[in-house]
């Protein structure tokens, strides 16, 4: 079986083409990088390019027996959607999983949220058969704060209510089952972790795991909204400052059938954020 893989050196991508790997999978890899591109693992493919590129898409896509349709966030994001959506449409190809978020009926005013809107009912329209991903936060977005943990501080604002938020490795071996196995066309899944889990609980259970103190700060939204706009462009900035007021106000929990089926999909329920915390912190302790 051929899949080609979009955003496959980023964090869900890079994860993916291990599990395909495993199972036996040829699989090609789209990235911007010619360094990306040679630093792949042995035995997959690097197509130096962009979703832009529709002549490449049409004859990447046509080759392939299914595609991994995965966004970078950002102003383009419109188009590169649209546009392999069109081009899937017109190369024939067998399947494509896309992925999208979670609660996508609900959350849709950010505008790197609001574009899946668009991206899901062109492919819906298309003809191509499909399967929809719906994920939730990503567990792992979390290792990007190490340096702001070990110095006492966690400020990503998931509220009191919780965010059901899933190990990237759920995510691809998902998506490898979803790709490597017939029934699942026509199908949308929310690709989730087993509870939702809070500011104040994450907090505390990476203050466990670390064993140092840590304050949690991420309650104070304007004060969020400075430190983003410090970190990014001011439209980014506030694209992730309007999600983040979501979770706050509504929360991101999943439903208990989306549970239900993730753990399905994985033959196991998926990982906790606990799970994933003992080992993180087990691994940072060993480097």
């Amino acid at each position: 079986m051929k899949v080609f893989v979009t955003a496959g050196t980023g964090v869900v991508g890079t994860a993916l083409v291990s599990e395909l790997r495993s199972r036996d999978v040829e699989v090609s890899v789209l990235t911007r990088s010619a360094e990306n591109a040679e630093a792949l693992p042995e035995g997959v493919r690097g197509v130096v390019g962009d979703l832009l590129d529709h002549k490449l898409l049409l004859e990447e896509f046509a080759a392939a027996d299914a595609v991994f349709l995965n966004l970078p966030v950002g102003e383009a994001e419109t188009y590169q959607g649209l546009l392999a959506v069109d081009a899937a449409r017109r190369s024939g190809v067998g399947h494509v999983v896309y992925v999208s978020i979670q609660d996508l009926e609900n959350l849709f005013t950010p505008p790197h949220c609001g574009v899946k809107v668009a991206v899901e009912k062109a492919l819906k329209a298309s003809g191509v058969p499909y399967t929809i991903l719906r994920r939730s936060e990503l567990m792992q977005n979390d290792i990007g704060a190490k340096d702001m943990l070990l110095m006492g501080v966690y400020g990503i604002p998931l509220g009191e209510i919780g965010v059901s938020r899933v190990d990237v490795r759920d995510v691809a071996e998902v998506a490898a089952v979803v790709l490597t196995s017939p029934g699942h066309e026509g199908r949308t899944y929310t690709v989730t972790g087993p509870e939702p889990v809070t500011g104040q609980f994450v907090t505390d259970t990476w203050k466990r795991v670390l064993g140092v103190e840590i304050a949690y700060v991420g309650g104070d939204l304007e004060s969020c909204s400075l430190i983003l706009n410090q970190m990014m462009p001011q439209h980014l900035a506030r694209d992730l400052w309007l999600m983040y007021e979501h979770y706050d106000h509504n929360g991101y929990v999943a439903a208990a059938e989306d549970i239900e089926a993730v753990t399905k999909l994985l033959g196991r329920p998926p990982r906790s954020f606990t799970e994933f915390a003992e080992e993180t912190a087990q691994a940072w302790k060993a480097a």
